[in-house]
């Protein structure tokens, strides 16, 4: 049973099909002038009006990458030059963490702000930080480690307001397809996307890119993707997004109404286990429940877990083995011994309301085990 959906999804049995038949048919390269390519660019356009339709944006908006990773990159280094002024907060993904670093190497400077106990970001401490050299704020729509949904309307509003030119920039890859994004409604300028997030092939996503902002290119080669992304388009991939984006944007509401119901269920189950905290903020991603338990190893806890059929994470899988604890619980305050027994859960739509509770009673079952052994140095927190 997956208890780690976040870290990737199952793959849509709908998008399985629909990139099988490409696959047998028509798999041409979408440059091509001839009829087989002609029909790879009528599949790369379709996929992209229906990703555009997921976020109320403009299909020629849409930049396919390779993932989440890269449309983050891209929209970092591809804005930002030396000695401008970058804003974002400390509970960012690696993914734009990384590259702000990069930045700040190259002579920028980078204002990252501290969130509230809940994960939250306020809109006047994003405005706050502007400077008239301000190039760029970059704030997550939701945080995939504690589910915590940023106020992203009032953040955009609040630097609109300020007019002091800065790009716009949110890395949504765990909030599309959970909240509903309305980007002719949110004045953004890029937005990150990625499609295995929901239900897609992996190494798939897109960079949504306002037609006036200027974005340079970091893949350099050929004229694709609005000259923003060169290299031969994963035909397949964005396929399988844009069937995976048409079911997200029908499913949205009904699937999110379970998971909620999902997550209240699998939170009960657990008080039985307590001693608990919980992380983030209550009325966060619906798929996702961040609790410790204090006094043990959550990374003991996994194991055991796997051995029962159950997936857990303590944390993004881009994280799994590192040394340091997770920056995200730190920046809300949380001790280390806390950080070290957090366990992140997090479902999918297709986890049925009885494996949920299945799941649940495996985790309370392991964290009982766990602290019957503590007197023994087994499963605790150091």
């Amino acid at each position: 049973m997956n208890l780690d959906h976040n870290a990737g999804g199952r793959v849509r049995p709908e998008v399985i099909d629909a990139v099988t038949d490409w696959l047998r048919e028509d798999a041409a390269n979408p440059s091509s002038v001839h009829a087989a390519g002609r029909r790879a660019r009528e599949a790369v356009e379709a996929a992209r009006d229906a990703v555009a339709a997921l976020v109320e944006a403009r299909p020629g908006q849409v930049v396919f990458t390779s993932g989440g990773t890269e449309a983050n990159n891209l929209a970092i280094r591809g804005v930002v030059e030396a000695g401008a002024h970058v804003v974002s907060s400390t509970i960012e993904h690696a993914s734009v963490l990384r590259p702000l670093e990069a930045v700040r190497v190259r002579g920028c400077q980078v204002t990252l702000l501290e969130p509230a106990r809940d994960g939250s970001i306020a809109p006047a401490r994003v405005a706050s930080a502007l400077r008239d050299e301000t190039r760029l704020v970059t704030i997550g729509w939701a945080n995939g480690e504690i589910g915590t949904v940023q106020p992203i309307e009032e953040i955009a509003a609040a630097v609109r307001e300020r007019a002091c030119g800065a790009v716009l920039h949110s890395d949504a890859v765990q909030a599309a397809g959970a909240c509903a994004i309305d980007l002719g409604r949110v004045p953004l300028d890029l937005v990150s996307l990625s499609g295995h997030k929901i239900g897609a092939l992996p190494g798939i996503g897109a960079l949504i890119v306002r037609r006036d902002v200027a974005v340079t290119a970091q893949m350099l080669g050929g004229p694709h993707e609005r000259d923003l992304r060169a290299g031969t388009e994963n035909v397949p991939g964005i396929v399988s997004f844009g069937v995976a984006a048409r079911l997200a944007r029908v499913e949205r509401a009904s699937s999110q109404d379970h998971l909620r119901r999902v997550r209240a269920r699998v939170l009960h189950v657990l008080e039985a286990a307590a001693p608990l905290v919980v992380h983030g903020a209550p009325e966060g991603l619906p798929g996702t429940l961040s609790v410790a338990f204090p006094g043990l190893r959550a990374d003991a806890l996994v194991i055991a877990l796997d051995l029962e059929g159950v997936a857990a994470a303590t944390g993004p899988a881009c994280a799994a083995g590192a040394a340091e604890p997770s920056h995200v619980l730190r920046a809300i305050g949380c001790a280390d011994d806390v950080v070290r027994a957090t366990l992140r859960l997090s479902f999918g739509a297709d986890l049925s309301f009885d494996d949920a509770e299945r799941a649940a009673r495996a985790v309370v079952a392991c964290v009982a085990r766990a602290r019957g052994r503590r007197g023994a140095g087994v499963g605790h927190a150091a």
